[in-house]
């Protein structure tokens, strides 16, 4: 069963950035589109960035310009910087492959303000 494991959460004042990362043991990593999403308290969880196996970058519009996703094929990892985080931007942040697979622990993001 393929596994994600996300860390670099932290608390953050507003304004702030962070790195989030994502590691993975799926063998074939590399020709699966990879996303971020989020999930609030008490809300549903919900996609903030995708990057596909071309290159193509899609943002959320809460965080276009804020938020830059990347990814190592040779490292079978995948990346989130988080810049001017604002307090809205609080949420359990996780990583997946698109078609979604099992999802993982998910690492806390929160923004203070």
């Amino acid at each position: 069963q393929v596994q994600f494991v996300e860390s670099g959460g932290g608390l953050v004042q507003a304004g702030g950035s962070l790195r989030l990362s994502c590691a993975t043991s799926e063998s074939t990593f590399s020709v699966n589109a990879m996303g971020w999403y989020r999930q609030a308290p008490g809300k549903q969880r919900e996609w903030v960035a995708l990057l596909s196996t071309a290159g193509v970058r899609t943002y959320a519009d809460s965080v276009k310009g804020r938020f830059t996703i990347s990814r190592d094929n040779a490292k079978n990892a995948v990346y989130l910087q988080m810049n001017s985080l604002k307090p809205e931007d609080t949420a359990v942040y996780y990583c997946n492959r698109i078609p979604n697979g099992s999802w993982g622990q998910g690492t806390q993001v929160t923004v203070s303000s």
